[in-house]
């Protein structure tokens, strides 16, 4: 299907784009699974305009070794169900904002699968959460990974104890923020 993005590892993560616009959604999470050595894939396609492609996708995911899907779309955004009716992998929808509706068509969409075809949603735009949720997912079977979400969450704790510190250190009004 498409070259991975870590060298000579087979990807675990598939991430399938509904467009193009939808990777800066993305590419923070994605350079996180990079900056772990997380072997991963990244592909564009429609459900709409390429569907036989998608259907394709979604039959050969399983059979490539890959674990768990990821799907971002926005509008109609049923790109993360069709994948799911083609494998039995987990696959997470990511609801791109877009259009007139600023994502809640495509959060809607995503949440609102038929019995027997689920598809774990995120928020809008939580490009971020999408991807630690494939990490915890794939956590469950290697400690390697394990170890870096806890490790990840240690640093993010430590992040808001350090915030806090600075606010008790200077008082509110000395902290920084502008208020009006």
């Amino acid at each position: 299907m498409g070259k991975s993005s870590v060298a000579k590892i087979d990807p675990l993560i598939g991430v399938v784009l509904g467009s193009d616009s939808d990777l800066p959604v993305l590419a923070p999470g994605l350079k996180m699974l990079e900056d772990w050595a997380i072997p991963f894939e990244v592909h564009i396609l429609s459900a709409h305009r390429t569907p036989e492609a998608a259907a394709d996708y979604g039959r050969s995911a399983e059979v490539r070794g890959l674990q768990v899907l990821i799907a971002a779309a926005g509008m109609a955004a049923h790109l993360p169900g069709v994948l799911a009716s083609y494998t039995t992998l987990p696959v997470i929808g990511l609801p791109v904002a877009s259009g007139h509706l600023g994502g809640k068509d495509a959060l809607y969409a995503i949440v609102q699968m038929p019995p027997g075809i689920p598809v774990a949603t995120v928020g809008i735009n939580a490009g971020k959460n999408a991807i630690l949720l494939a990490l915890e997912i794939l956590a469950l079977a290697n400690p390697l990974y394990q170890d870096k979400l806890k490790a990840f969450r240690k640093e993010q704790a430590q992040g808001v104890l350090d915030k806090d510190a600075h606010l008790q250190e200077r008082g509110f009004q000395g902290y920084g923020v502008a208020r009006t």
